[in-house]
């Protein structure tokens, strides 16, 4: 197949950086049920997501304290990031991109205290033409204007770009948008279809 792609777009979570989930740490670790975890979790991420959203811990503690779990901030952000890992064959597939000048781009939703965490911790990041987290940009994705901003910042236009995402929603935006996108479930896959691409 003739490459005319010029950017490969990833989700950050759930590709190249991975770990369990953390419903089930909580549930396993405090004995907190893993279904008012998961809806506490959904409604604090939908707010510390964006811009001006303030310490994302505040958002934790009154959940915290009904669960009588006595966690100091740094405790709470420890145990939910230390189990984070990158996934370095994942890594070798993205710098192998970047080495055909192809650009890569990463867009994740997420909230300052973890990218902050992840721009110290994880070094690959360096090699992404630039990070979009959503607590910077203001949009989260499902939100369609979350790759209007990067394609339009970075002059691609849609079709020149292949997004990779383990939610079907987003896969399904960015497709609508024009952008060959692509649910990411295991290595193999993916790399079949960056071949597929010849861009590995």
């Amino acid at each position: 197949m003739k490459n005319m792609i010029k950017a490969v777009i990833f989700d950050l979570n759930g590709i190249f950086i991975q770990s369990p989930r953390l419903s089930e740490r909580f549930h396993d670790k405090f004995g907190v049920d893993k279904e008012k975890f998961i809806a506490a979790l959904n409604e604090i991420m939908a707010e510390v997501r964006r811009p001006n959203a303030g310490d994302a811990f505040a958002y934790w503690k009154p959940y915290l304290d009904k669960w009588g779990l006595k966690l100091t901030r740094s405790g709470f952000f420890v145990f939910w990031f230390i189990a984070e890992e990158e996934i370095l064959e994942l890594v070798e597939s993205a710098k192998q991109i970047k080495n055909k000048g192809i650009d890569i781009f990463i867009l994740s939703n997420n909230f300052k205290e973890r990218a902050d965490y992840y721009e110290k911790k994880f070094h690959f990041l360096k090699i992404f033409n630039k990070v979009y987290y959503s607590w910077q940009t203001g949009f989260v994705k499902p939100d369609p204007e979350s790759f209007k901003k990067l394609l339009e910042q970075n002059n691609l236009k849609p079709e020149e770009c292949i997004y990779f995402d383990n939610s079907e929603k987003n896969v399904g935006v960015a497709e609508n948008l024009g952008i060959k996108s692509f649910l990411f479930e295991n290595i193999t896959g993916f790399k079949n279809i960056l071949k597929r691409y010849n861009l590995i």
